[in-house]
């Protein structure tokens, strides 16, 4: 597939504080495109945007607020004249047993990956649809993989894929590509986090190679940017997700079987297990909403 230069995009990127989001906007910035960083931390954002090597903004937008999504397209727009791409990266995660989960923190879950990617879409496909660009949703090995202890989390990238790919038919014919990146456990705060929990982290451990690894961020990015360059339908941020798509189809059956197992082995252990938000993203989407409301 040939490549598009970056050179002179404008690119937005959602979760642009840190993790993923930081690094996809200092690599894009490196490589020739303007870059308009959109989280709910505003002195973070300010931070990463100082330190691109071209032209950049930052807004501070909650991904579920339309009204707000709006004006960042509309503001990215006066000041950049366009947007080429658009990366819909923010999100949280929770985990542990469904029956303790925290509801908020679950549903909360689903309305930043889930809908606040649709509402990101929803802001930005019109001035996507001027320019003939390119939206890149984020998904997850997650969404492949319907593992127990992260209900929220599966339903939520399942749910985006599935949208994304449901979009990509709708809007192709008037220019506008659609792509649907794939990461598994990948160097974030969001996993560190995760892991803070001894069972998590043992359960994790104890997934079959090649899943059962932490990945360096940068390469992954890398792929990622890659995919960008390729206005790619899919983008793998380690080599090896490619190949679960033609298997898929027998996860559900084989993690039932196995989970159940491993979910007898570790019952005793999930009494008092930590409910809400991980990791530094979680943390700041959690005092964001504590400060609005």
């Amino acid at each position: 597939m040939s490549k598009v230069s970056l050179e002179g995009q404008v690119a937005v990127v959602t979760g642009a504080a840190r993790g993923v989001g930081e690094l996809l906007a200092r690599k894009l910035s490196a490589r020739g495109a303007t870059v308009a960083l959109v989280g709910l931390e505003p002195d973070a954002l300010k931070q990463v945007s100082e330190r691109l090597h071209g032209e950049s903004g930052h807004w501070y937008a909650d991904v579920t607020d339309h009204e707000a999504m709006a004006q960042v397209a509309r503001e990215v727009k006066e000041r950049f004249g366009k947007t080429d791409i658009v990366v819909a990266n923010a999100g949280v995660a929770s985990g542990g047993p469904f029956v303790d989960s925290d509801p908020v923190a679950w549903r909360r879950v689903i309305e930043v990956n889930l809908i606040g990617s649709a509402v990101t879409a929803r802001a930005f496909l019109p001035v996507l649809m001027e320019s003939r660009g390119y939206l890149l949703q984020i998904a997850s090995l997650a969404a492949m993989t319907p593992a127990p202890m992260m209900t929220a989390y599966t339903a939520s990238k399942s749910g985006v894929e599935a949208y994304a790919h449901s979009l990509r038919a709708e809007v192709g014919h008037k220019g506008v590509k659609v792509g649907v990146g794939y990461l598994s456990w990948t160097d974030t705060d969001m996993v560190r986090g995760a892991d803070q929990d001894d069972v998590i982290r043992e359960l994790r451990q104890r997934l079959p190679w090649p899943s059962n690894k932490t990945y360096p961020l940068g390469p992954a990015v890398d792929r990622i940017v890659a995919g960008i360059e390729r206005r790619a339908g899919h983008v793998y941020g380690q080599w090896w997700l490619r190949g679960m798509q033609g298997v898929r189809g027998y996860l559900p059956g084989v993690i039932a079987t196995v989970g159940q197992r491993e979910m007898a082995r570790f019952a005793d252990r999930l009494d008092g297990m930590r409910v809400g938000l991980v990791g530094a993203g979680g943390a700041a989407d959690e005092q964001d909403r504590a400060a609005r409301h």
